[in-house]
C-alpha cells in the first residue's frame, strides 16, 4: 500500500482536520476521529493555522511524498521490511519540544502503519532521516512479534537506539537528532545503571515506562532515547559488529550483548 496521497486530503480539508482523521479510521479500531486527532497532535501533527495551506504547497514542491516512496523502496529491500500505509502531514510549528529535540519534524510508528509530520522548510535529507528512524521501528516490531503490552522499558530503549543509529548509519552524524548530544558517555552510563537497569522490566502500558523513556518529571530529558542510542553505539563498537548484523537480531539477543 505504501504512500497515501494525503496531500489531496490536505488540499480539501486542511482546516477541518477531523475530516482527515475520519478518513484514517479505517486503519484503526475502537477510536473516534477526535480521539485519534488528539493522539496524533501529541506526536506532532499540525494544528490548523490561517496560512497553513502554504505549508502543504511547500511540502508538495519539495516532492516529499515521492521522496518517502523512493526511500521506502530502498529500505524495504535492505531491511526486508513490510509494506505498510505511510501518511504524511505538516508538523505542529508551535510544538516547542519538537523544535528543540527533533529539528521540527516528528513521527509515530505503529506495527502496521506509519505517520510523518514535516515542517514546511525541511531539507530533503531531513525527510529521509525521519523516515529512516520511523520505518526502522516498523522493521524491528515486525521481527519481534509481541503484543504491545509485552514490550518492556529496555525493549523501548533499544528500539529507539536502533532507529537513531540507523539514521547515523544511513546518512551520517549531521542528520541525527539533537538529543543524541545531550549527555556525555559517562553520564549515560550512569543513567543506564541508575534509571534504566533497575526498571528494565516495566511494561509499555505502565505510566513510569514513558516517563523514563521521554525523561518526564524529575528524570533527565529524553532519558530512554539518549541511553538507547548510547547502548547501541557501544554494542557496535565493543563487539565489532556491523549495524546490518545487529538489525538481524531480535531484541532479546541484543539485550544479552549489553555489558556496560
Amino acid at each position: 500500500m505504501s504512500i497515501i496521497q494525503t496531500d489531496k486530503w490536505l488540499e480539501k480539508d486542511y482546516h477541518q482536520p477531523l475530516n482527515i482523521t475520519k478518513r484514517l479510521l479505517t486503519y484503526f479500531e475502537d477510536v473516534s476521529a477526535a480521539e485519534l486527532y488528539d493522539y496524533l497532535i501529541v506526536h506532532g501533527m499540525y494544528r490548523p493555522v490561517k496560512d497553513g495551506k502554504v505549508s502543504v504547497e511547500k511540502l508538495r514542491s519539495l516532492d516529499c511524498w515521492n521522496i518517502v516512496m523512493m526511500e521506502w523502496k530502498r529500505l524495504k529491500k535492505i531491511w526486508n521490511g513490510p509494506d505498510i500505509p505511510i501518511f504524511i502531514f505538516p508538523s505542529d510549528k508551535y510544538n516547542i519540544q519538537i523544535k528543540r529535540d527533533f529539528k521540527g519534524k516528528s513521527g509515530v510508528a505503529f506495527k502496521d502503519k506509519l505517520f510523518l509530520f514535516l515542517p514546511e522548510d525541511i531539507e530533503i535529507d531531513e525527510v529521509k532521516a525521519l523516515f529512516i528512524h520511523e520505518y526502522n521501528h516498523i522493521c524491528v516490531l515486525a521481527k519481534n512479534s509481541r503484543k504491545d503490552e509485552q514490550y518492556t522499558l529496555l525493549d523501548s530503549v533499544l528500539i529507539e537506539g536502533l532507529a537513531e543509529s540507523a539514521v547515523l548509519h544511513q546518512l551520517g552524524e549531521n542528520y541525527i537528532s539533537n538529543w543524541t548530544n545531550y549527555y556525555s558517555k559517562k553520564n549515560l552510563k550512569n543513567y543506564y545503571e541508575k534509571f534504566i537497569l533497575p526498571n528494565k522490566h516495566i511494561k509499555q502500558n505502565e505510566r513510569e515506562h514513558y516517563k523514563l523513556l521521554y525523561g518526564k518529571g524529575f528524570y533527565p530529558k529524553m532519558l530512554g532515547y539518549c541511553v538507547g542510542f548510547y547502548l547501541v553505539q557501544e554494542l557496535l563498537e565493543t563487539h565489532s559488529i556491523s549495524y546490518s548484523s545487529l538489525m538481524r537480531k531480535d531484541l532479546n539477543e541484543i539485550a544479552k550483548l549489553i555489558v556496560i
